[in-house]
């Protein structure tokens, strides 16, 4: 059975009350993009999805599961009117075209500034926040001149090149990717570039209003920073970074990967010369990122699919049908089989990563009962998923 992936037919929400709704699934426990796509697919509407998710945790053996409660969106959805922010949901015009293309698009995101932003061309620009007084005014030259033709700077916010390259692009538009939530300066010191930035650029997360960014939230966000963009150009990089990892991203998006060199005794140049040697475009000026976007041939733009065994998400929310009904079709299991399934499963996986749609291969079997099982074993925490669909032990 084929799978949609998440950027394509979902209707967003129409009201206020199912925009709640999404944003009530999408923050309850172990509910992230994949998950929620997945839960709309099955059970035709965000507010189904929520009733549905206790028996599904309990059926997956989690006790005492409880769905995020109504009074803490309703927390989240008044702290973002006293500051301004807007939630945009895939699907809507405002959502940015590019990044709901990925295949785990944040099915909502917090904005604030100007989102006509959003529809010009973009590009990343990203390196080490260690930067070197080279790299810095080689990359406000970059921004500067990218801007002066057309096009409009992403990055992350963060210290070194990202500050960089926000200022030097806030005259002709600079998207800033938080790691944490929209209303949460990190790190101070962009205070300034922040608050400039909500007004006449754009500052956007996925993350709830407040939330403070941990470790694991900032790979979430170079996804963001990599997905909003045609191509990303690293400017400076250690062999082993985030800005490395946004590049990689960017590889798996199926977007263009591009690098400043640097001297081989530099550390802050490893990353980029190892992107070099792989093949990213070398980047000398804004010129040579205009001409290896040209030459690049147009990214598809047609429906993808693949075999992941996911229901499809209907465009129309009265297709998915009466979820009780559906209930009613499913055979009863043999949990001695579900186990064993399991088990087949995680032995899978082993010790390294494996991209899900791999994954159901390898097992074999009926691809709709593995991808179904697989969500079991990630709604009880015994596998993880990282960016781009690629599961893990936790």
């Amino acid at each position: 059975m084929e799978f949609i992936p998440s950027h394509h037919p979902l209707t967003p929400p129409h009201t206020e009350e199912v925009r709640a709704d999404w944003l009530r699934l999408l923050r309850s426990r172990r509910v992230g993009p994949t998950t929620f796509y997945r839960l709309m697919a099955e059970h035709g509407s965000a507010r189904a999805a929520i009733e549905a998710l206790p028996e599904v945790a309990s059926k997956a053996g989690v006790r005492a599961y409880t769905v995020c409660p109504e009074n803490v969106i309703e927390t989240e959805l008044r702290t973002a009117r006293k500051i301004g922010a807007r939630l945009v949901a895939v699907g809507e015009p405002a959502y940015p075209r590019l990044l709901a293309e990925i295949e785990d698009a944040p099915p909502l995101i917090w904005t604030l500034g100007d989102l006509s932003l959003f529809e010009r061309p973009l590009v990343a620009v990203v390196g080490a926040r260690n930067a070197s007084s080279q790299g810095l005014r080689f990359a406000r030259t970059l921004a500067e001149d990218l801007g002066a033709e057309g096009f409009g700077i992403v990055s992350g916010l963060a210290r070194g090149i990202d500050g960089a390259v926000h200022r030097a692009a806030l005259e002709t538009g600079t998207i800033g990717v938080l790691a944490g939530g929209v209303n949460d300066i990190y790190p101070a010191a962009n205070a300034d570039i922040y608050k400039e930035m909500a007004t006449r650029g754009i500052v956007m997360s996925e993350q709830p209003m407040g939330m403070k960014p941990f470790a694991r939230h900032f790979p979430m966000r170079n996804r963001l920073v990599s997905g909003l963009a045609r191509a990303t150009i690293v400017v400076e990089a250690a062999a082993k970074s985030g800005s490395l990892l946004t590049a990689g991203n960017a590889l798996e998006q199926g977007r263009e990967v591009m690098a400043v060199p640097g001297h081989p005794f530099d550390g802050r140049a490893a990353g980029c010369n190892i992107l070099l040697r792989d093949g990213a475009h070398l980047v000398r000026s804004a010129r040579d990122v205009i001409d290896a976007l040209a030459a690049a041939s147009p990214m598809a733009r047609t429906r993808v699919t693949d075999t992941r065994g996911a229901t499809p998400i209907p465009s129309d929310p009265d297709a998915a049908g009466d979820p009780q009904s559906r209930a009613r079709q499913k055979p009863s299991v043999d949990l001695s089989k579900v186990t064993a399934l399991h088990d087949r499963i995680l032995a899978r996986i082993g010790g390294s990563d494996i991209p899900e749609d791999m994954l159901i291969r390898e097992v074999g079997g009926d691809a709709e009962q593995v991808a179904g099982e697989i969500l079991t074993l990630e709604l009880t925490g015994r596998i993880a998923r990282k960016s781009g669909g690629v599961l893990s032990l936790p």
